[in-house]
């Protein structure tokens, strides 16, 4: 079973409405197979996490490809979501990918928000730690840091990891 290890707050010092969010978890799938979900096939999200992604569809360039634009379709606490993304940056090497939110509905509460997602493989080779960082800016101090989606990330990992591990 995967394990959730501590959510981490850090807040950058330029601005209180800039921060950052990260939080790990324990998989049984090895680091390249979670990366390569995210950067080759992430219609495999959907299939993997169905109550939390409906779709994700590929509306320019290329699957794993900076520039390229992706569209999820999901549902956060009861409600369905959208976000329009770029893939900002691709790293096979490190089975790291970042992507830049451009429109939908997380950009009605921050003005930017970027998540990475890396996969590295346990030192002892055996599964992984997938890490989450998500940083973003707050329209005003109004708006609560979106440590809730902290959560929600995790648990579509271990559903992932769960569906990579049926397909061994």
């Amino acid at each position: 079973m995967a394990e959730t290890r501590e959510a981490t707050t850090k807040e950058m010092t330029k601005s209180s409405l800039l921060g950052e969010l990260e939080v790990e978890v324990d998989i049984k799938s090895p680091a390249v197979k979670f990366y390569q979900v995210y950067a080759g096939r992430p219609h495999h999200v959907a299939k993997a996490t169905s109550s939390k992604v409906q779709a994700c569809d590929l509306l320019e360039g290329e699957w794993g490809t900076v520039g390229s634009i992706v569209n999820w379709n999901y549902v956060y606490g009861g409600k369905a979501k959208v976000a329009k993304e770029r893939i900002e940056l691709v790293e096979p090497e490190k089975n790291l990918i970042k992507f830049k939110i451009i429109e939908g509905d997380v950009l009605a509460v921050y003005k930017s928000f970027s998540i990475t997602i890396q996969a590295t493989p346990k030192e002892d080779g055996v599964g992984s730690v997938v890490k989450w960082h998500l940083e973003y800016e707050r329209d005003d101090e109004n708006v609560p840091h979106p440590k809730n989606f902290l959560p929600f990330l995790a648990e579509m990992t271990k559903e992932i990891d769960e569906s990579l591990s049926s397909e061994e």
